[in-house]
């Protein structure tokens, strides 16, 4: 085994093998098992000892990043993405953006193409900090730009983007950051109204009501119900907004039970999240509000584990991406680094993949406007979406059903942008 383990021809390949495993590990952190077990297997002492004047794999400079002169020679063929997250962030921040590295890197894993390179950066959760990061991945030669996380962020980091005509593809759900060269992959508020409401439709169902929060997303999920509902050709026959405390919660809620008997409603919108969802439900009962005679819509927000607990809510039906899809992206993720996923890593893992996609594009054409807005979208673990010209994405939800232990798809998602979208 000595023998053969120091033969040229071995030692040659084992020496560009190490260099290419330097490489990969500059790029991302691979999970734990596939670095260490392989250099095992070869033999660590002696292959370092022989690689020690070898001049392969990555030109870095003495911190670890591109010298000016490698960044001057992109022209190897590779693909550079950045990934700018709050890493060290403090708080529940820099805990969810490293799962958010995590995933971005578990994509990467299994796209398994040598010729794409990660660029992670630290914004420190600062919009200084995106600011420099931004710079410093540009400037190792990134084509595009995943991150930031936080709407201030994205604005602090956007020029330095745009002035070098790099797109960028953030996580923000800020829809005031989007557009020119800005893409947003969140989930955004209001986009999912129209799918629960058009299946209600489709249903059979023509009077709505909705009870909605007083605060911004309460306004965008309201005009998203009221142009869903028109454009359904269902009427409105109530419509009532509450503050966010019990009192004003519950107070609001009697005129409009009222308004929603004398109106004849078979739809009341609920378009709550975990929070205030619980204490939404008992009021129903209270007002002798009859769900088998009214049927209750939610929104995305209603996509948490423990809904079936409420009873008022079972049977009621709401969007979300396929979940059958999540389960199984989240046992690899589990299954790689020994944690549960949070639901937000969906989005840098499918934003890495989408960058995947174009690996055997011209390099400098790879992410022009055409190719980011391709109209039939892209698939991903949340289902398909497309980002739009004007920086916003699109996405087609399922509907599922509330139940006690688990909620039911009722329609499934669609798989192509094509016909109707309800």
């Amino acid at each position: 085994m000595l023998d053969l383990l120091l033969k040229p021809n071995f030692v040659k390949s084992a020496c560009y093998l190490l260099s290419s495993m330097r490489d990969v590990q500059n790029r991302i952190t691979l999970p734990s098992f596939s670095i260490s077990r392989l250099l095992v297997q070869i033999g660590v002492i002696l292959l370092l000892s022989a690689c020690s004047g070898s001049n392969l794999g990555l030109n870095t400079s003495l911190n670890g990043t591109p010298t000016t002169e490698q960044n001057a020679l992109n022209g190897d063929g590779k693909m550079r993405i950045a990934l700018l997250l709050p890493l060290s962030a403090q708080g529940r921040s820099g805990e969810i953006a490293k799962q958010m590295k995590q995933a971005a890197e578990l994509a990467l894993f299994e796209a398994d193409n040598p010729n794409i390179i990660m660029i992670a950066k630290d914004t420190t959760g600062t919009p200084q900090g995106a600011k420099a990061a931004a710079t410093a991945a540009l400037g190792e030669g990134a084509e595009l730009v995943l991150g930031p996380l936080f709407a201030t962020s994205v604005r602090a980091a956007a020029p330095v983007t745009q002035q070098a005509n790099i797109p960028m593809i953030a996580f923000s759900s800020d829809q005031s950051v989007a557009g020119n060269g800005v893409y947003l992959l969140s989930f955004l508020a209001g986009h999912d109204v129209s799918s629960v409401v058009n299946y209600a439709i489709s249903q059979g169902k023509r009077r709505f009501a909705a009870y909605l929060p007083q605060d911004q997303y309460g306004q965008v999920a309201q005009l998203a119900f009221r142009k869903a509902v028109s454009a359904g050709g269902g009427q409105i026959v109530a419509l009532a907004t509450y503050p966010k405390d019990s009192d004003g919660l519950v107070k609001a809620a009697k005129p409009l039970a009222k308004k929603i008997k004398t109106g004849r409603a078979d739809v009341l919108f609920l378009p709550a999240g975990q929070k205030y969802l619980p204490q939404l439900a008992t009021l129903l009962p209270y007002h002798e509000i009859d769900t088998k005679k009214v049927q209750i819509l939610g929104s995305s927000r209603w996509d948490f584990a423990t809904i079936g607990s409420q009873d008022p809510l079972r049977g009621g039906w709401f969007p979300a991406a396929d979940p059958n899809q999540w389960n199984k992206y989240k046992q690899r993720y589990t299954q790689t680094y020994g944690t549960i996923p949070t639901r937000i890593t969906t989005l840098p893992y499918d934003a890495v993949s989408l960058a995947a996609s174009f690996i055997n594009r011209p390099a400098g054409q790879r992410f022009n406007t055409a190719n980011l807005t391709q109209t039939g979208g892209f698939a991903g673990v949340d289902g398909i979406f497309r980002l739009t010209p004007n920086g916003l994405s699109e996405r087609r939800f399922a509907i599922l059903e509330v139940q006690k232990f688990s909620n039911k798809i009722i329609r499934p998602a669609p798989t192509s942008f094509g016909g109707n979208h309800f």
